[in-house]
């Protein structure tokens, strides 16, 4: 593993860095994602290495990963993924970048690597229509488990895996890690904690970035070197047109949510932990393709949601064309109370208040450059959010040393992530949804009720089957 330094280190020498790191400014930051843990919280990392598997071995899986070994002492003993190139890659960058140097033990099916039950921790970085059947599984095997947003492509699947959870008694933590974002720690203590904001009156989110696939490749041959059959699943399978990685799958319902799944869940997870909220009462959106339509995307180019809470509404849009409304908050949140507005992003924030008089407070996102030299080499590397993974890491292991429940457990997620799915729902009715978690059904609406859960491909069973 790395040390704080970035050198090679042995697990003695690992605990000094954990002291020294809590006796920093980059460690006090951290503590403050660990406020239930108290001072003690990154002493619960254990000294004994986690014996680990990553099951999608693209890019955020990896991420993942090299994040996990920078802060703990881990042992990756297994790897999965259906592109035997990108498994390689990952393979011999495990292999320098953990401490015993030895080469992990590579599987094309998850079911396999998982057999052996000798996994501690699983993360999980396949694409989302997966997501469910990797993290049960996982849970099943024995693992805690590191799952990346969103948690699911249905609803149904989120109830399951929820259940799942809670039957195995499993630590699951999702990558909604603006909980562990230091910046957006000290905005949500300093400004909405301490009341600076007055009554909440709207809250809005949005992202304006160009980052929907648009194109026309034509149908090729699978390449030998990738298992498509096992890529897709219980997915549709799509004529083969290129490789799905980065981004390209994202661009289809077939395999996710579109940008309400990829980034609507971020910042509505980010409002609701903010301002402590609970499911929606009402969920609504209308949307489309207005504009991009040329190629084979069928993910909406333009979408409002409005997630409807007691004195004031959520709302949230995206546009993948024309110029962002704000520059410096292209993927943001804006809460707007009686007493100032607060503009957050993974990047930055600031609040404005209204009383001319008072002091506006602006906050800049934490890089960690010198902690963590080794980031600047790393390829593809979101530089921004790397110290909230950092973070987000140290509270999952923490909280699997107490068997408590993380900062972004899988319930939250599953509230996240549904209410995203459900607002894709009401678009496509065409009418507002009410869901009561309890009942596990839209209210008054038996035909939305069935489409909680999609049909899977044969021979793939769906989690919440009868």
């Amino acid at each position: 593993m790395k040390s704080y330094a970035g050198r090679s280190t042995s697990v003695a020498s690992f605990n000094i860095s954990r002291r020294r790191f809590l006796q920093s400014a980059s460690g006090l930051a951290a503590l403050a994602a660990f406020p239930a843990l108290g001072a003690e919280a990154l002493e619960l990392v254990p000294d004994k290495p986690k014996r680990v598997g990553l099951i999608g071995a693209g890019w955020y899986g990896k991420s993942d990963l090299w994040r996990l070994i920078q802060v703990a002492p881990v042992e990756v003993v297994s790897l999965c993924d259906p592109d035997q190139q990108m498994l390689a890659g990952a393979v011999e960058i495990a292999r320098q970048r953990q401490k015993s140097k030895r080469a992990p033990r590579t599987y094309n099916d998850y079911r396999e690597m998982l057999k052996e039950k000798d996994l501690e921790i699983v993360l999980i970085g396949s694409p989302d229509h997966w997501h469910a059947l990797h993290a049960i599984a996982a849970m099943e095997a024995g693992a805690d488990v590191y799952l990346q947003k969103p948690i699911s492509v249905d609803v149904r699947e989120g109830e399951a895996m929820l259940d799942a959870a809670r039957r195995h008694q499993r630590v699951v933590q999702i990558g909604t890690q603006r909980k562990s974002t230091p910046h957006l720690i000290a905005v949500k203590k300093q400004i909405v904690d301490a009341g600076l904001l007055g009554k909440i009156g709207h809250v809005d989110l949005c992202c304006y970035f160009h980052m929907r696939a648009n194109g026309n490749p034509p149908v090729e041959p699978v390449p030998a070197f990738l298992d498509y059959e096992m890529w897709t699943g219980p997915a549709p399978l799509r004529p083969y047109d290129g490789l799905p990685h980065k981004r390209w799958w994202r661009t289809f319902r077939e395999y996710g949510n579109g940008i309400m799944g990829d980034m609507c869940v971020h910042m509505f997870d980010t409002a609701r932990w903010m301002l402590g909220l609970g499911w929606p009462k009402r969920i609504s959106s209308v949307g489309g393709i207005y504009v991009q339509k040329d190629g084979k995307s069928n993910i909406t180019d333009t979408q409002t949601a409005t997630f409807e809470y007691e004195g004031f509404e959520v709302v949230w849009q995206h546009r993948t064309w024309g110029s962002t409304p704000d520059p410096d908050y292209p993927w943001a949140l804006f809460i707007y109370g009686e007493k100032g507005t607060l503009k957050a992003s993974t990047m930055r924030a600031d609040f404005i208040p209204l009383d001319p008089k008072a002091k506006a407070i602006h906050f800049d996102c934490q890089y960690e450059r010198e902690q963590y030299p080794e980031d600047g080499a790393e390829k593809d590397i979101e530089l921004n959010a790397a110290p909230a993974t950092r973070r987000h890491l140290l509270d999952f292991l923490t909280t699997i040393e107490k068997r408590s429940r993380p900062v972004a457990d899988i319930e939250t997620g599953h509230v996240s992530t549904a209410s995203c799915i459900l607002a894709n729902l009401a678009m496509d009715l065409g009418r507002p949804l009410v869901y009561h978690p309890q009942e596990r059904v839209v209210v008054g609406d038996p035909a939305a009720t069935t489409l909680l859960r999609r049909a899977y491909r044969a021979p793939w069973r769906h989690p919440a089957a009868e």
